[in-house]
């Protein structure tokens, strides 16, 4: 590989850079040279006969012949066909359908593992699309699940693999249905060799692949290799066959793939398939997206690229491929764009009869908008199903805002929900069961999932239409300021960019929508302003979602010398072990004195590191010299799996010197283990009873175990009632007392999910997994520490249930010697509550009521106090107001007035109204608590008919003392945060209530 030349600066390209970002284009597709219908006319048709022909033949199944001699399909389009050829049509159909059901999806992702299952590559299930890796927010590569081997964190299991991986990426959404094939859910199928195979297997395979198993005409297809890849060149060119006029070296910007600024790295290749092969051989450009789509790309990751920017050769060098599934489907299925393949199609199918729309027929802004539908509703089914919940952080904010998008589109083209099964008229849950539908041999547990899918798509969407309802109150403010501004300032009215971006990211509005509504009002919309806010967006978005980081780390040498930790806590809480590195602030050290905090590895230990929502154990290591004597104590306060299966102690020398090497007695607190123990079998009979009781679509979405409590997270979307969780304790304490005993064992992981075991969300697990079963009551894989029989656990109480984001509940319980020290901390309490009130316990509830009751009687004679201050000293300051205009006098009076609360403040303006009487104008400010500033405006009824707005004028008087405020015409009340600005605040108000006053007056 010495003739290969590496770039010296080669653009930072995330995953296959072909494949994100696409650039924008519109594919023209031409129509299939023959199809089953090519010979019949049509009689009366309107419908496209080119679509016509692609729909039959492909989605036949939706399509039925009628006696009275028409089709009818699934939009209720009628197509009247001669009655000689209804019989015709319909037996070349039947003989079509096995040919294309060949060719679906499904059937292409299918074909794609056997094939390189039939090669020595082990079919692992994808993984989920929310990524056990805090460098990126959701899987957005198939690569991802297999990032730690490539780093050489952690070892292979297998040399060679082949899956099928859902991916997420949003960094362009926009371009979403503009383009033919770009997404935000897809599939990539990869193969993937971790050592073993390299360029001319992955090469040969490739094009067997491409050419042999799907059979796509190899003159069809062209090749993209590194520029100075001269190995990749030869293999593609001697030993597949292609001819040197298709293939294509290309620049490190297209073909050399680099996952950061260091780290693994090499040249990649690419297959493209030509739409346009009449188009020649000469000056071929494979960007060009009206002739060419790159559907297979393969990365020969075989350098690591340094720090200081040179590159080196990779220990072990490693392939990773992907072919895009959708994009397969398209060139199989002979579609226009990705959309229409049958993974996507039947969805658009469903919003479209809902929308009463005939997607052959209509023009392409209703195409685009059903695109959108028909993608976005993939992804966000499949991150539900996944346990991303709608939220305004993180991946949260990722599915909030693809159900905004399709809430936005699904309005502009009228789709109406069915008021059936309590949907209450939301559309989405409709087309998504249809995406669910589908999505069987892509992910089985969607289905199992669905009902709590669909409870979160109606949930969201009534929420976000009621925010839309909001928004268009707000664009009609927005629009009379625009108009009102425009008119003092004698301009053209102009919605500002910012305006216009806030309506369509925070309340959902297409700027299209705003346009529209504001041309109608005589308003122009700053487009260059709302573009250059979107940019804003877009460049936020790309850097913080899009980058896969791959590096070799220092801790990649650590795992080269040291095996993994043998745990042993199972089945004893010590042991002797020896000491296999000591590190200090993170950097290896032999010897480590007395006082120092230091983290240990050991050759194996009974310490159970944090994992599964249990916290790690403590205890101590003991060092002992001659006659046992202990030469050094360490004090263990966490422990934490690292680089796999690397357990790190992390803890204080107490006493003595520790050293590599020495020989350790390892032992872990018995009595936190235990505590620990009772609460984890705890947690997974409330998620039984949770199950049992509430709702069987309950799923965990976090927990906690602590040796002082439990914490459980689960998806429901309502609060549990106090008779819910009593019923939910009474359960429990059940089975505490039936006395079962547990069982665990070890089995393949198909296993134990057939056998009903409940896996733990966010947990990864081997093909070997351990099950833990309280027989009759629940059945789940855990890795934790549990008690031997359920009576250990001695008793249960829930603490605390609230709810901590938008359909996530969390329960807090004890249990065991947790549960006893609780009730001791609340007898002390009590006890000190008793003696302060000077009562018995019993007699503390109705002591408190009453002391509540007094407080309450107490404040309201205060406030009753404090407004007739208040309106005292309006009365006293009255004789202060002073006429203003001279076509009609207006009595003014703006007045500070000290120490008065923002609800005394407003009854003394209404008292100064009533007492100046129309036409009069109030504008009050007070300073009522240490940094804070409340203003009042109030106006007659002559003084509006002005035109003059007290929500309006008191705005810009708050912004000066910090704050801002609004309210009617009429009546105005504002704060702020900086009283010490409130003089200057009033003075101004009064000079530009005189100037606004005198000028409407003149």
């Amino acid at each position: 590989m010495a003739a290969l030349k590496l770039p010296h600066s080669p653009r930072l390209i995330h995953g296959r850079q072909s494949l994100v970002p696409f650039p924008a284009y519109t594919m023209l597709f031409p129509k299939p040279p023959s199809s089953p219908l090519s010979n019949y006319s049509f009689a009366t048709s309107s419908v496209n006969a080119g679509f016509l022909t692609r729909t039959l033949a492909l989605f036949s199944p939706g399509i039925v012949v009628c006696k009275n001699s028409s089709l009818r399909g699934v939009r209720g389009n009628q197509l009247r066909i001669r009655s000689a050829s209804v019989q015709r049509v319909a037996e070349e159909l039947m003989e079509d359908q096995s040919k294309y059901s060949l060719v679906s999806g499904d059937s292409i992702r299918q074909r794609f593992l056997d094939f390189y299952a039939s090669r020595g590559h082990k079919i692992l299930p994808g993984a989920s699309l929310v990524p056990d890796d805090p460098t990126v927010l959701l899987t957005i590569a198939g690569m991802l699940p297999f990032k730690p081997i490539f780093l050489g964190k952690i070892p292979r299991q297998v040399p060679r693999a082949t899956t099928a991986q859902r991916c997420i990426r949003t960094n362009d959404v926009e371009n979403v249905g503009r383009t033919a094939r770009h997404h935000t859910f897809f599939e990539m199928l990869g193969n993937f060799s971790f050592g073993d195979y390299f360029k001319k297997e992955a090469i040969q395979w490739s094009w067997e692949l491409s050419t042999k198993e799907f059979q796509l005409p190899p003159e069809r297809l062209w090749i993209s290799v590194y520029e100075d890849d001269d190995e990749a060149f030869e293999i593609w060119h001697k030993e597949v066959g292609v001819p040197v006029d298709h293939i294509k070296r290309m620049g490190a910007d297209d073909n050399f793939w680099m996952s950061g600024a260091t780290g693994p790295c090499g040249p990649c290749s690419e297959i493209y398939y030509d739409f346009h092969p009449e188009r020649g051989t000469a000056d071929v450009d494979l960007g060009d997206d009206t002739r060419f789509i790159e559907f297979y790309n393969l990365v020969f990751m075989e350098y690591n690229k340094k720090d200081d920017g040179t590159f080196e050769p990779l220990k072990q060098k490693n392939i990773d491929t992907g072919l895009g599934l959708e994009r397969m489907a398209r060139i199989l299925q002979k579609v226009p764009n990705n959309y229409e393949t049958d993974l996507i199609y039947p969805i658009i199918e469903k919003a479209s009869a809902l929308a009463n729309i005939s997607y052959p027929l209509t023009d392409e802004q209703t195409k685009l908008k059903l695109k959108v539908v028909g993608d976005h509703l993939r992804a966000i089914v499949y991150l539900i199903s996944d346990g991303v919940l709608p939220s305004n952080i993180g991946r949260g904010y990722v599915v909030r805002r693809l159900i905004r998008r399709v809430v936005r589109a699904g309005r502009s083209l009228g789709l109406k929900g069915e008021r059936r099964d309590n949907l209450e008229g939301a559309v989405l849950p409709i087309i998504a069961e249809k995406v669910i539908e589908l999505s069987t041999h892509i992910d089985p547990d969607v289905k199992i999932k669905a009902p709590r899918i669909l409870e979160e798509l109606k949930k969201e969407e009534l929420n976000f239409v009621q925010t839309l309802e909001r928004g268009e109150t707000l664009l009609e403010k927005m629009l009379a300021d625009a108009s009102s501004n425009a008119e003092k300032s004698g301009t053209v009215p102009c919605l500002s960019g910012k305006d216009a971006f806030l309506l369509y990211d925070t309340f959902g509005f297409p700027v299209e929508l705003t346009t529209e509504i504001a041309e109608e009002q005589g308003v122009t919309v700053d487009m260059n302003g709302f573009d250059i806010e979107m940019e804003n967006q877009r460049r936020l978005s790309r850097a913080a979602h899009n980058v896969v980081k791959l590096a070799v780390e220092d801790g990649t040498n650590l795992t080269n010398n040291i095996n993994k930790t043998e745990f042993v806590g199972y089945d004893t809480l010590s042991t002797q072990a020896v000491v296999e590195s000591l590190m200090v602030n993170g950097s290896p050290v032999i010897q480590v004195s007395e006082g120092n905090d230091i983290e240990v590895l050991l050759n194996k230990t009974p310490f159970y590191a944090e994992a599964g929502g249990q916290i790690g154990d403590h205890g101590f290591l003991y060092v002992t010299g001659g006659e046992k004597q202990q030469t050094a104590v360490v004090e263990i306060k966490d422990v934490q799996k690292s680089l796999g299966d690397l357990f790190i102690h992390k803890g204080t020398i107490k006493e003595g010197v520790l050293e590599v090497g020495r020989e350790v007695e390892a032992a872990v607190d018995a009595k936190l283990r235990q505590r620990a123990k009772v609460h984890h079998t705890a947690t997974h009979l409330l998620q039984a009873a949770l199950k049992k009781l509430i709702s069987q679509e309950i799923s965990q979405a976090g927990s906690l175990v602590a040796f002082d409590r439990l914490r459980f997270d689960f998806n429901y979307g309502h609060a549990l009632t106090d008779t819910q969780l009593e019923e939910i304790e009474q359960l429990i304490s059940g089975w505490i007392e039936a006395s079962t005993s547990l069982k665990t064992k070890v089995m393949p992981l198909n296993d134990a999910k057939e056998a009903g075991a409940i896996a733990m969300f966010g947990e990864k697990y081997g093909e070997q997994v351990r099950v833990v079963e309280v027989p009759g009551v629940s059945m789940e894989l855990c890795g934790g520490t549990h008690v031997s029989n359920t009576s250990e656990i001695r008793v249960f109480k829930i603490i605390s249930e609230q709810g901590i984001a938008s359909g996530v509940r969390r329960i807090e319980a004890v249990a065991g010697e947790a549960f006893i020290e609780y009730i001791n901390v609340r007898e002390s309490q009590m006890k000190n509550l008793c003696s302060m009130l000077k009562v018995k316990a019993e007699e503390v509830t109705a002591r408190v009521e009453k002391l509540l009751e007094e407080l309450r009687m107490s404040r309201t004679e205060v406030a009753n106090l404090r407004t007739k201050a208040a309106e005292y000293k309006a009365l006293m300051i009255a004789n202060k107001a002073f006429e203003v205009g001279t076509s009609q006098k207006i009595r003014v009076l703006v007045e500070l007035l000290d120490d008065v609360d923002a609800d005394s403040l407003k009854a003394a303006a209404e008292n100064l109204i009533d007492t100046l009487q129309d036409p009069a104008a109030v504008i009050l400010g007070s300073r009522p608590d240490e940094g804070k500033v409340s203003l009042v405006a109030a106006f007659t009824p002559a003084v509006v008919d002005l035109g003059i707005q007290a929500g309006k004028f008191i705005g810009p008087i708050a912004k000066l003392c910090g704050g801002g405020g609004g309210g009617r015409p009429n009546f105005a009340q504002a704060g702020g945060r900086k009283p010490e600005n409130l003089p200057s605040a009033l003075e101004k108000a009064r000079e530009d209530i005189i100037s606004i006053l005198s000028e409407k007056t003149s």
